[in-house]
């Protein structure tokens, strides 16, 4: 009977669950497979997951309910999801609290929700108000509407779906239609008008680098217009090279890539000009731009470095504009300024924009003045003719009449370069025979790859430099060409062909040249090399513990007309490797044979019949390196001892002019000829001496002395007299370098007879720094058969600031008690801007060229210009 009963209650408990239950007037419907009834029916609990339908068309679906009846609070929790069929909802969570009586749902842990338009916001905890159809998501917050393309993450988010409003509170991020990337605080999203605002700062940047930050923007998503105030954008935005301008009113077309703003400040990347310490800007009071061309009205540029005053240069204009398809910057109604006062008025001008590197137009015009010459203005034209071609035009007038027009070519190929510069002067005046002449020039340069398979590389070179007056170089060189072109010898022309070849095997070049020496009268200042050829390889660099060395060259030389010498040379070098024996003597050994072939006429060295001519030496060098360390101190001491050996005479080169050293007397060839070899035998005996300080601080301060002679059986006839390695007993040579400090350096090189009686060389330097004043003395002495040279030089230089220099040079001709020059500088120098005074006295006279006495005031304003004018009326007065 009993066990009848408890089966009766088990079958009832099972239809109980099995049936639909409604609770609390029919607010809920609960269909669980198993459910508990507590607390004298007030609280529900249903397990092993079921669905919950509500009055208001909420489908509650979960593993586990608990339904506080008299709260009227439902919890649910396991994979919940919750469908709001009425306002279009899915939400997913770990865990939900529904009160009912609020009709407020929140949700706890991995929260997600999917509207009917796809639009899905994901978030660690939501709180939805069903009558307001709001969701509040806090907490890793993610939004992503895959049909309008915008994804959106946020600390909180409140997602009005009946306002179609998106907002955002804290920190911000939106991806908007994979263009552009939002950074901010506080944003509000209106989804039907699509637009984005927010009063607080926001940053946007899109996808090619650019920067947007403004202190409150409004963007219009599907017109891509962005409007706000104190503006900055920024390009390329990371890179080296970014640009910066700021408005502080502005409204941007980001899909026309247009704007209208006011209060323009445009900061240029500093290295657009070539110098790293300028900050190029612009500023306007407004600015319009688009795709072709950017206008700043009332506008003021400069490249001069920020600081609290005015700059030192600026340009001031109604308009500069930016024709970005020309790439030009054009101006109208300029003014140029020097510290805030107008000195030039541009009605319009223009210059190519920094971007570009060619293209058609005026360059940088040039101020100068010379006592000479006059007055002068160049204003420099250049034109691009195609891809790798180009030209410059320079006309230069001057104030007495001259004209000169300078033009240069250049064209570049995949494999050859050619440059050409050419002049023309009309109406200079000689002071010699105060006529007006015609002077021209010529410099050309050509070079050509020849791409040879068989060679490393392969070369062929051309240059020309002619001149048609032996004082134009000198005179006019303030203005001629500063390219590569321009002679580094203004005496010496140089013009010549040649071949290089570079193989992993050898080296050969071959060519002609030709000299023109301006300060020779006629024919003698010619020196032709018709041709001339130079060959090297190493013949084996494994024979018995040495390398074989093979050179050959030769040359066809002409000198003075009628003084032909030709020669053909080769050289077989046997070089050992050093090695330290067991008394620690480091040595190394070497033979050099030399065969000459030559042919002379009205030659000195060489005779007029074919002379072939072998002659060798053996050169045998030894030392013993020394150390002795200290506490503070290490010294060094190397004794050393060189023995030549040359069984053969030697060319006659007795008057030629050579000076030894004890740089070079340790040398292979220390007489420095090609055709010969120094004869007889000698022995090189010297000694170098060195301390260093162990103090890694103080490795500069260092006290060093050398010293060397040169020991013979016999006299050497044919040796240059001036070396006096052709005496018995050469002159003692030495040198002694003392870097007490970092303020005080001393250098000195010396030469005593082999009496010890008479210093025949002195040459003496010295720089001494205190603070900011830094001096140099240098004192040059020949006397005997070294030379006749008696010379001192000095130089001071003293540093006010960072900005402002003097500096004082002199050098003076003791042998005729002349002083050659005098230069006084001052000079204040930021990084845009360079003016001085400079005094020049100069002693030198060639020709046309004759002593003079100038004060010139400079002023460069950089990039721009570079004026000098030479006040020589104030030296009269």
């Amino acid at each position: 009977m009993k066990n009848n009963f408890f089966s009766k209650i088990f079958w009832i408990f099972i239809l109980f669950a099995l049936l639909p239950f409604k609770s609390n007037a029919e607010q809920f419907n609960f269909k669980v497979s198993e459910i508990e009834i507590l607390n004298n029916g007030n609280l529900f609990k249903g397990l092993n997951r079921g669905i919950i339908e509500t009055d208001n068309g909420l489908i509650i679906e979960a593993n586990k309910f608990v339904y506080d009846k008299l709260q009227n609070i439902l919890n649910a929790s396991g994979e919940v999801k919750v469908n709001d069929t009425i306002n279009k909802y899915n939400i997913f969570s770990d865990k939900i609290t529904y009160k009912k009586n609020e009709e407020v749902i929140f949700s706890t842990g991995n929260s997600k929700a999917i509207d009917n338009n796809q639009k899905i916001i994901k978030a660690d905890n939501f709180t939805y108000d069903k009558k307001l159809d709001i969701l509040n998501a806090k907490k890793n917050v993610f939004v992503q509407d895959g049909i309008n393309n915008y994804e959106l993450t946020s600390e909180e988010i409140t997602y009005n779906k009946k306002k179609e409003e998106l907002f955002s509170t804290g920190k911000t991020e939106a991806i908007i239609e994979s263009k552009y990337n939002f950074e901010g605080e506080n944003i509000l999203f209106l989804l039907k008008s699509k637009q984005l605002s927010s009063e607080s700062k926001i940053k946007i940047k899109d996808s090619n680098s650019q920067i947007y930050l403004l202190d409150e923007f409004l963007y219009l998503i599907d017109e891509e217009i962005l409007k706000g105030k104190n503006i900055l954008t920024i390009s390329n935005y990371g890179l080296p090279k970014s640009d910066k301008a700021f408005f502080s009113e502005g409204i941007i077309n980001l899909k026309k890539n247009s704007f209208a703003a006011k209060n323009p400040k445009i900061e240029i990347h500093n290295g657009v000009f070539g110098n790293e310490e300028n900050n190029p800007r612009i500023y306007g009071v407004s600015s319009t731009g688009n795709n072709n061309k950017t206008t700043i009205n009332k506008a003021i540029f400069t490249s001069c470095k920020k600081d609290d005053g005015c700059p030192p240069w600026s340009i001031k204009a109604d308009q500069i504009e930016h024709d970005k398809n020309k790439r030009q910057i054009n101006y109208k109604n300029a003014f140029l300024n020097v510290y805030d006062i107008p000195i030039l008025y541009f009605p319009k001008f223009f210059h190519p924009d920094p971007s570009v590197e060619r293209q058609s137009g005026l360059l940088k015009p040039a101020l100068n003045n010379s006592n000479l010459l006059g007055s002068s203005l160049t204003i420099p034209y250049f034109k691009v003719i195609s891809k790798n071609k180009d030209f410059t035009f320079a006309p230069t007038w001057f104030d007495n009449k001259i004209l000169m027009a300078q033009n240069e070519y250049r064209q570049s190929n995949e494999k050859s370069k050619f440059i050409a510069d050419f002049g023309f002067v009309n109406g200079y005046k000689s002071s010699l025979s105060k006529k007006k002449n015609n002077l021209s020039h010529l410099f050309a340069n050509f070079d050509l790859n020849l791409d040879l398979k068989e060679f490393d590389s392969s070369k062929l070179t051309m240059s020309i430099e002619q001149v048609s007056n032996d004082t134009y170089l000198k005179i006019f060189d303030a203005h001629l060409t500063k390219s590569i072109l321009r002679p580094d010898n203004f005496d010496i022309l140089n013009n010549k062909l040649k071949l290089s070849l570079d193989h992993e095997r050898y080296n050969f070049e071959a060519g002609i040249e030709s000299y023109e020496d301006l300060q020779l009268e006629n024919n003698d200042r010619y020196q032709y090399v018709l041709p001339y050829y130079n060959y090297s390889t190493i013949l084996d660099n494994q024979f018995f513990n040495s390398t074989i060395g093979f050179k050959s060259s030769g040359s066809n030389n002409l000198n003075n007309t009628n003084d032909l010498k030709t020669n053909i040379i080769n050289d077989i070098s046997l070089n050992w490797q050093s090695y330290i024996s067991n008394l620690g003597f480091l040595n190394s050994y070497s033979v050099d044979v030399k065969n000459l072939n030559s042919l002379g006429k009205k030659n000195s060295e060489y005779k007029s019949s074919p002379q072939i001519e072998f002659v060798s030496i053996f050169t045998a060098n030894t030392s013993i390196p020394l150390i002795k360390e200290e506490k503070n101190y290490t010294n060094f001491l190397i004794p050393k001892a060189s023995l030549k050996i040359n069984p053969s005479d030697m060319k006659n080169y007795s008057t030629s002019e050579k000076n030894i050293n004890v740089g070079n007397i340790f040398s292979n060839n220390r007489l420095g000829f090609e055709d010969t070899l120094e004869s007889g035998k000698s022995l090189t005996l010297g000694v170098d001496y060195k301390r260093e300080n162990n103090d890694l601080d103080k490795i500069n301060n260092y006290f060093e002395v050398k010293l060397a002679t040169v020991l013979r059986d016999k006299i050497e006839q044919h040796i240059p007299t001036t070396s006096t390695l052709n005496k018995k007993n050469s002159n003692l040579f030495g040198s002694i370098s003392n870097n007490f400090s970092d303020q005080f350096k001393l250098n000195y090189n010396f030469a005593i007879d082999n009496d010890l009686n008479k210093f025949e060389y002195n040459d003496f330097n010295a720089t001494l720094s205190i603070n900011n004043l830094v001096t140099t003395f240098n004192f040059i002495e020949e006397n005997g058969v070294m030379g006749n040279t008696n010379a001192f030089e000095n130089s001071i230089s003293y540093t006010f600031d960072e900005n402002n220099y003097l500096s004082f040079k002199t050098r003076r001709n003791r042998k005729l008690n002349l002083t050659e020059y005098y230069d006084l500088v001052y000079e204040y120098k930021n990084d845009c801007l360079t003016a001085g005074i400079k005094y020049k006295k100069s002693y030198y006279q060639d020709r046309d060229l004759k002593p003079t006495e100038n004060l010139l005031f400079t002023l460069t304003l950089f990039p721009l210009t570079t004026y000098e004018y030479v006040a020589d009326e104030l030296l009269e007065n």
